[in-house]
């Protein structure tokens, strides 16, 4: 009897290659509470992640301390399950208590008002319209406390319009991003992630987005129409050789570079 060897792409899971090559929540929460401290003069303990995935972002805010209470929202229940199976089953009960995951829109979600709300991963670029945009963002405003802080983040640049295909190494698969279509008259872009293995095997597709690719003033004229009192676009700086050092610094003009990630800030 022939047993079939499984390939590595058929062993892999998407949302664990998801958070290995795409997130970095560690960055993301040391970012959101340094700047929350330098605006605010103290630290935040609320947290409310939309968009939540696996909420790799929520699980590794309540591991700051026994203060630390934190909202994952998310209307996909595949990958809520896998997180609930994978993640948050293993909790001690003193951390799985600060966690909750609400299968929801974020549109429709209530939840406690929080310290700090996110939106990462470009994932509000499902709302395609501005009346939809400045509604979320007017709900994403209710959901804060007086002193709130609304973090989002944001990509650009000439190559962000344009079809390309491009690949990152990581230690046992390859990353790959490929944006397959641009309509410069509307911004719709289609993107999709897919990962290559070492045995030849591949995930194709493993994620598919279809979104509206929206540009830095019309976020910042959004968020202070739905009534935010400040925005402020954080740029990362560069090291001696030109590549970025992973601070990110206020910054009202950027540079004219092929692509670029930027922190958008907004405060209540």
């Amino acid at each position: 009897m022939n047993i079939k060897k499984l390939s590595l792409a058929d062993k892999a899971n998407i949302h664990d290659l998801y958070e290995r090559s795409v997130q970095n929540v560690e960055h993301e929460i040391e970012f959101m509470q340094e700047t929350y401290q330098q605006l605010k003069t103290k630290s935040a303990y609320s947290y409310r992640e939309d968009f939540c995935g696996t909420a790799n972002s929520s699980y590794e805010w309540i591991k700051q301390g026994d203060d630390y209470d934190a909202i994952g929202v998310d209307n996909d229940e595949s990958v809520l399950f896998w997180a609930k199976n994978n993640r948050l089953m293993h909790l001690p009960d003193k951390e799985f208590q600060r966690i909750k995951i609400i299968e929801a829109d974020v549109m429709t979600v209530k939840s406690f008002p929080v310290d700090i709300l996110s939106a990462f991963n470009f994932s509000y670029f499902v709302f395609d319209s501005r009346e939809q945009l400045c509604l979320y963002f007017k709900r994403s405003l209710a959901t804060l406390k007086s002193d709130g802080i609304f973090f989002l983040d944001l990509f650009g640049g000439p190559e962000a319009h344009q079809e390309l295909i491009e690949k990152t190494e990581h230690d046992d698969f390859t990353y790959i991003w490929h944006q397959s279509k641009f309509h410069p008259l509307s911004n719709f872009i289609e993107c999709s992630i897919s990962y290559d293995f070492p045995d030849g095997s591949i995930i194709e597709d493993a994620f598919i987005y279809k979104w509206r690719l929206w540009s830095a003033p019309e976020i910042k004229e959004l968020l202070l129409e739905a009534g935010f009192e400040r925005v402020t676009f954080y740029w990362e700086g560069e090291d001696d050789e030109g590549e970025g050092n992973g601070e990110f610094l206020p910054n009202n003009e950027g540079e004219p570079d092929l692509a670029w990630i930027i922190y958008i800030v907004a405060e209540k």
